[in-house]
């Protein structure tokens, strides 16, 4: 672990948490890609291949997060954004000079490589809010997962109000938008994501602080769906458009009202300081080191050291990483690098539960234009938002869903990735079985919650193998997203729907008969993911037990086995 040059003191986590906010919101560009390619095809004369090829490189350059996740233990957060915002300015810059025709002749590999550089930014953004704000957060990891990854899924909305409002409809402007908007945005954040004390869960107001935040998100997420289908429909006055802006803004800097709130009135709640001997009871373990027991848990670390020494860091974020070095072998519900993770059932049974939900819901969002041309529905902009919305709400719900019987009932978060699995089956085959307009609305809806329920899988490996080397390994999950999207996406769905429309004599598909195939067999995927998921589920329930058998999170169970 790096030495952290700066020091935490007495800053609460909250005002990293709302800053954090700002920059996932940020690290949504690349779902903008729809909103300027259309440009790249005009201007710059590319074919319908090439701007498809163009896509794949915002699935590679977003999900390839493997750097940014050793560099999350080696490097402070502020650093990790502004290598991403770096990325972002030189990346999209290049576009917007070739899009603008400010520079001719830019080649297409080049441009493949710019945007994958470009939307890369989003892993450097993400990994460096969402590894910090767990650390800071070690007994609300649901929530704060859910939160973080829910204002991700909502900000292509987000870009297309600004879109559709401010920027005129013009792909030029979107791009010198996100080539100098989006660093700007993060450097002016940047301050205020970094270490702080963790929150100890003794603010008897910490969870009707969540509760407020998971509120105000979705309250924000239904203006941004309402202000575009607004926009979509009417013709708006310019003032109008300004002012729904400025109401976007303002709720976007909700998440403020929580610190602000602490600062004007303080909580008498105290937490003890670290070191006590009340709180440093020690037993010890079967291979004779010291463990913290649950009267060691979070709740019961105070202030942090003020010295630089790597130990004493290591020590003080004990709560968040999982416990003090060991020379054995960790096991689960302690700290794994990579490498020793590889070597765990649970860790790819984690990977594939999560490679198949996701992979098939990753194939609708894809194609969800083509779906719903296919099923009579000539604008697809209100599917689009309705998709976008409901994972929204399926991220943030998750998290707190699964965060309420993790600690009442210890219930594994992959007993509710292989429940929303569960559902994905049966609305596969309602999508294959029917060819009526409002069917596909309430399936677009059912599948856009349960891909949201997938991201459960960012909190599980946060618990099994915990927060030191967490940024990396949550990072190696998140490459099932790209692949599962060039299987069942690229090679499965566009090769199914190509077939049919040459057999239909037509360049699109029309027809329930374009998609049938690929749901069923996407309804198979999602069945063969709710059985990993079971089995997961009942390997794993022993470390849940051992970690929450009180009711609250405990450092360092006593023994999971293997």
């Amino acid at each position: 672990m790096t030495k952290l040059a700066e020091k935490s003191g007495s800053r609460p986590p909250w005002v990293g948490l709302a800053a954090a906010a700002w920059v996932q919101t940020s690290a949504g560009s690349g779902s903008t890609f729809p909103l300027y390619s259309s440009a790249l095809k005009s201007v710059l004369g590319f074919t319908q291949q090439q701007v498809t090829i163009l896509g794949v490189a915002c699935d590679l350059g977003e999900n390839m997060g493997l750097l940014p996740g050793y560099a999350s233990n080696k490097f402070p957060p502020w650093s990790m954004l502004l290598i991403g915002a770096s990325s972002c300015f030189l990346g999209f810059g290049l576009l917007w000079l070739s899009v603008s025709q400010i520079v001719h002749g830019l080649p297409f590999w080049l441009l493949f490589i710019a945007l994958a550089i470009a939307t890369n930014s989003n892993s450097w953004f993400g990994t460096a809010s969402l590894v910090t704000n767990m650390r800071n957060f070690p007994l609300s990891r649901g929530p704060v997962a859910g939160l973080l990854k829910g204002y991700i899924g909502i900000s292509g909305c987000a870009f297309t109000v600004l879109f559709s409002m401010v920027l005129h409809h013009s792909a030029t402007n979107l791009l010198l938008f996100l080539t100098i908007g989006i660093p700007v945005i993060c450097l002016t954040v940047m301050y205020f994501i970094r270490p702080c004390i963790p929150a100890t869960g003794e603010d008897p107001s910490e969870p009707m602080y969540f509760a407020f935040l998971l509120a105000m998100s979705i309250v924000f997420a239904a203006y941004l769906v309402v202000t575009t289908v607004l926009s979509e429909v009417f013709i708006l006055p310019s003032i109008l458009k300004y002012i729904l802006v400025a109401i976007m803004v303002l709720l976007l800097l909700a998440p403020l009202a929580v610190p602000i709130k602490m600062t004007l009135f303080r909580s008498n709640a105290k937490s003890s300081p670290l070191g006590s001997s009340d709180n440093l009871a020690k037993e010890e373990g079967s291979h004779g080191e010291p463990l913290l027991t649950p009267s060691t848990s979070a709740s019961n670390l105070g202030p942090i050291f003020e010295g630089d020494d790597e130990s004493d860091m290591e020590i003080l974020l004990a709560q968040g990483e999982g416990a003090v070095k060991k020379k054995r072998k960790p096991r689960r519900g302690e700290d794994f690098k990579l490498d020793q993770a590889f070597v765990k059932a649970d860790f790819w049974l984690l990977w594939f539960v999560y490679f198949l939900g996701m992979g098939s819901g990753v194939t609708v969002s894809n194609n969800l234009a083509q779906i719903g041309l296919a099923f009579g529905i000539k604008d697809t902009t209100i599917l689009l938002c309705l998709f976008s919305f409901f994972n929204f709400i399926g991220r943030l719900t998750s998290g707190a869903i699964s965060e309420h019987f993790v600690k009442s009932r210890t219930l594994p978060r992959t007993l509710w990735m292989g429940a929303a699995q569960l559902v994905m089956v049966f609305t596969f085959l309602l999508f294959a079985a029917t060819a009526s307009g409002l069917t596909i609305y309430v399936a677009t809806a059912l599948i856009g919650v349960a891909m949201g329920f997938q991201f459960l899988s960012i909190a599980t490996i946060s618990e099994l193998f915990v927060l030191r080397h967490f940024g990396i390994n949550f990072n190696f999950i998140l490459l099932g997203n790209p692949l599962g999207a060039t299987i069942f996406s690229a090679f499965l769905a566009g090769h199914i729907y190509d077939k049919e429309a040459e057999r239909q004599g037509n360049m699109t598909c029309i027809g329930p008969d374009c998609f049938r195939v690929t749901f069923l067999v996407l309804a198979g995927v999602c069945g063969l993911g709710t059985l990993l998921s079971v089995i997961l589920t009942v390997r794993i329930r022993p470390v849940y037990q051992a970690l929450y058998a009180s009711g609250s999170f405990r450092l360092q169970p006593q023994s999971t086995g293997h």
